[in-house]
């Protein structure tokens, strides 16, 4: 029995040949694959040259230092409607919303999925009617205007309102010309609208995603 279970066992293992034996690799150093011969002494080498892209962001950190904020506060107070497209691992548009925090700007955070018509919600009296469980008449509240009502709210040294919407990506056409063209009936408001992803973060104007004439044209 104990034969049989080493010869079974033996059978597991399969013996290496010579011919296995013969090439074997030495060391990797530098780019530089050794491959030596085990029969002669004839050296083979292999030169691999392997470039990476290094910028002064990755000395100092990409990450949290954006060249570019000077760039996007501008285009914010020239455009007044931004449509942004992050990374899809998501965090960097807070930097970018931290720094119209600094410059003394609130914010109205909306969901695009939950917004119903962006004209009556943000600027008209609409009803809601709220979730019921079947057992009770099926009601209707009406609330104000959105951005009138946190208009109304801004302290006295405030810059401005920032209406952010996030999935901006599910709204129509016509629905991304009405807040393209929102900051033109309240001057004080500013929109951000995430219209989609991209590898690094970037902004266009609105009304050029929306299909408007950029300020100043006919």
């Amino acid at each position: 029995m104990a034969a049989a279970a080493c010869s079974f066992q033996g059978a597991l293992v399969p013996s290496i040949s010579h011919a296995q034996k013969k090439f074997s690799l030495d060391r990797i150093s530098n780019g530089t694959i050794i491959r030596k011969n085990a029969s002669s002494s004839a050296r083979t080498y292999r030169k691999g040259i392997t470039k990476c892209g290094i910028s002064l962001e990755d000395f100092i950190g990409g990450d949290l230092v954006k060249f570019d904020l000077g760039q996007w506060l501008s285009d914010v107070e020239e455009h007044k409607a931004l449509a942004i497209y992050s990374p899809h691992e998501g965090g960097y548009e807070g930097r970018y919303l931290n720094r119209l925090r600094y410059k003394g700007y609130h914010f109205l955070d909306l969901s695009a999925r939950g917004l119903g018509d962006p004209e009556t919600t943000l600027t008209k009296v609409h009803p809601v009617c709220p979730a019921h469980i079947g057992k009770q008449p099926i009601a209707r509240w009406y609330f104000p205007p959105e951005v009138d009502y946190r208009l109304s709210l801004l302290p006295s040294n405030a810059k401005g309102l920032v209406v952010w919407i996030i999935e901006a990506k599910v709204l129509s056409k016509a629905e991304l010309q009405f807040l393209a063209i929102l900051p033109s009936l309240r001057p004080r408001v500013r929109v951000i609208a995430e219209c989609g992803n991209w590898r690094k973060f970037m902004w266009k104007p609105l009304k050029e995603i929306a299909g408007l004439p950029a300020t100043g044209e006919q």
